[in-house]
């Protein structure tokens, strides 16, 4: 079976307050997306890596980081689109042929791990598709229109989404294509499949698979990073 990732990393600073896209910034004195791909060229389930960055970096990411680095699964970088899905959208129509399942990833979540890679690779093949999440830690509130509390869902119900989503090919590109026949942007590429397609598995992820988007964020990624060099 052939495997492929998408790793999408078009996004910018805004919410870090930095003039430096967020996975552009140095994490040990590394990029953050750099230490991305690594997870994925490391991964044995993956074949091949198409990077979606901005339109202006496609350049520097091909010369600092993919030569730099010497990645070898790295098959195309490509400029992004307007939104994260149309970014997405456009990692999918680079996709090799005959692919079978596809792995669509934050280039800002550095500390996936192979066993999470792995999980979510072989439960995309046997239900269709599959998100890594977590179960939520606090209580959650649903608020109303004043602000006010409205309703306490049960905690053993939720979970915290996270990427990787793996998915079929066949299903992941018949739900993007009625997303856009419709006029639907989803918050994740989860959402389009549960709409379009077919029941999505919640699968096992980690919780030091963090997304880093704020100066908070880069505090906890310092600290996951120590704790994991020291294993």
């Amino acid at each position: 079976m052939s495997a492929g990732a998408i790793i999408v990393a078009a996004g910018s600073g805004k919410r870090m307050h930095s003039a430096v896209a967020k996975q552009y910034l140095e994490l040990k004195g590394k990029s953050i997306l750099a230490h991305t791909i690594t997870a994925f060229e490391k991964s044995d389930i993956i074949d091949y890596i198409v990077v979606v960055t901005g339109k202006d970096e496609v350049d520097f990411v091909n010369k600092d980081i993919i030569k730099r680095y010497e990645f070898k699964k790295v098959s195309a970088v490509i400029p992004g689109g307007e939104q994260r899905q149309d970014s997405v959208l456009k990692g999918l129509n680079n996709i090799m042929p005959d692919t079978d399942v596809i792995l669509i990833h934050d280039g800002v979540r550095p500390f996936v791990s192979g066993d999470v890679i792995k999980r979510v690779y072989n439960d995309a093949l046997m239900y269709g598709a599959a998100v890594a999440s977590v179960p939520v830690k606090n209580t959650i509130k649903i608020a109303d229109s004043e602000g006010f509390i409205s309703s306490t869902p049960e905690r053993q119900f939720l979970y915290s989404a996270q990427t990787p989503q793996g998915f079929k090919t066949s299903i992941i590109k018949e739900a993007y294509k009625k997303a856009y026949e419709d006029g639907f942007m989803g918050t994740d590429d989860c959402m389009l499949v549960e709409k379009y397609q077919c029941k999505v598995k919640l699968t096992m992820g980690e919780y030091e698979n963090i997304k880093i988007t704020t100066p908070e964020d880069m505090d906890i990624a310092l600290a996951i990073s120590e704790r994991i060099n020291k294993k």
